[in-house]
């Protein structure tokens, strides 16, 4: 039985991981070459949510052996985070649309 079960086991290659963990090296480089070169605004906060998405896309697909899943499983994970997201950004969008319309009205003195 114990034959069958090892006959069955997925290897990866070690390369694989040491690959993956220069990436994150990489990238949390970057996170921090972010701060040090003291971008502001909305630039800054883009590229650090870039750089952690990107990592935790690494992390997941390939720490957690994502990447080698049914499609159907990996649809459950990533469908609902990315379907916030959007809902996110349109929030977003509709509170700034709310404040300028706000603003403006203030302006002409309503």
């Amino acid at each position: 039985m114990q034959a069958t079960a090892r006959a069955t086991e997925q290897a990866h290659p070690i390369g694989l991981y040491l690959v993956v963990w220069a990436w994150l090296f990489v990238l949390s480089a970057c996170s921090y070459l972010v701060d040090y070169l003291h971008l502001q605004g909305g630039l800054r906060w883009s590229l650090i949510l870039l750089f952690m998405i990107v990592k935790a896309g690494l992390i997941v697909a390939v720490f957690m052996h994502l990447a080698w899943e049914r499609v159907a499983l990996i649809y459950v994970i990533l469908i609902p985070p990315a379907a916030l997201l959007i809902f996110i950004a349109v929030m977003a969008i509709e509170a700034d649309y709310t404040l300028a319309t706000r603003l403006a009205q203030q302006a002409i003195g309503r």
